[in-house]
């Protein structure tokens, strides 16, 4: 019964996993590299690059670097890690009620915003993998502590990785597994609110 679910949940993240589109990348000695590079926001987010490099460069991402860059979190995602990032895109950061993200952004406010960005990265590197281990360990559901001392809990949700935070929101997984030299980043479609 046991290898009936995680098959399950192996199938189920698959097509999650699949949106990442992996292909080589130049080595820039003429080939190709093995290792592979996953898009994200339509520019390849390469593995020997931080957490912060790769970002930096995707466009959907580019309020996350905002908010990162305004809380002075740029060394702590540059660090040699290993960290996990559940990364909201910019359409998730759209979608919080008016004048939250302009409040978070104001320099007052950077003890609010750091609480709300480090309650999106994670010690260690937890990949889609280790989640559906988490998941299935924890009888369909995982507890993670966060950075900021805050907690997530993650499920299966109809097929997806769904968390969800201390506000009782859920986000969803929307692309797993995006290795970098610090770690992994999972997208997500939402933004995750600490008990404030």
């Amino acid at each position: 019964m046991k290898k009936l679910i995680r098959n399950s949940l192996a199938i189920s993240l698959a097509a999650v996993l699949a949106s990442g589109c992996a292909y080589n990348t130049a080595d820039g000695m003429g080939g190709t590299s093995a290792a592979t590079s996953t898009m994200v926001g339509g520019v390849a987010m390469l593995p020997s690059r931080t957490i912060v490099e790769n970002a930096s460069m995707a466009p959907n991402l580019s309020t996350l670097v905002t908010a990162v860059k305004a809380a002075d979190l740029v060394s702590t995602l540059s660090s040699p890690g290993p960290i996990t990032v559940f990364a909201p895109t910019n359409e998730a950061f759209d979608a919080l009620p008016d004048g939250l993200l302009e409040t978070a952004l104001e320099p007052a406010n950077k003890m609010l915003l750091t609480n709300v960005l480090t309650y999106h990265t994670v010690a260690g590197e937890v990949t889609a993998s280790d989640l559906m281990d988490m998941i299935e360990a924890g009888n369909g559901s995982a507890q993670i502590t966060t950075l900021s001392g805050g907690t997530l809990t993650a499920r299966m949700v109809d097929g997806r990785v769904a968390i969800t935070d201390a506000s009782n929101r859920t986000a969803y997984v929307t692309q797993a597994d995006v290795m970098q030299s610090n770690g992994v980043v999972h997208v997500t479609n939402a933004v995750f609110l600490p008990e404030m």
